[in-house]
């Protein structure tokens, strides 16, 4: 059975929502440090969020590479950006970021049909 991640990717957004309301001192500066790194610079914004699914398969966080896989796929990154990605999380992360980069494949399948 395979996951829908598409359902799991709005219940993220759910989350992280609510806390925003619950919290919203911390989470409101914590916002303007995402938007002042996320966008165009020296390195595009689509780069940027490829990097954060890097990063989030070698912690091991499954919500992240969920967040970050879609928000790269809006940013248009291709089958291709996505496998070398993971490629690079495996090389930093060793043995258990090649489950997590089967995770990410999983969810890139579900989200780019």
């Amino acid at each position: 059975m395979s996951k829908d991640y598409r359902a799991e990717g709005a219940e993220i957004d759910k989350r992280v929502g609510a806390l925003f309301k619950a919290a919203p001192a911390p989470m409101k500066p914590y916002s303007q440090l995402v938007s002042a790194v996320s966008g165009d610079g020296a390195l595009s914004g689509g780069v940027k969020e490829l990097m954060a699914l890097s990063i989030s398969i070698a912690i091991r966080c499954e919500d992240c590479i969920v967040f970050h896989l879609r928000a790269a796929l809006k940013h248009g990154a291709t089958r291709d950006d996505v496998i070398e990605t993971i490629s690079v999380a495996i090389e930093m992360g060793g043995g258990p970021s090649v489950v997590y980069g089967g995770r990410a494949l999983a969810a890139l399948n579900a989200l780019a049909e």
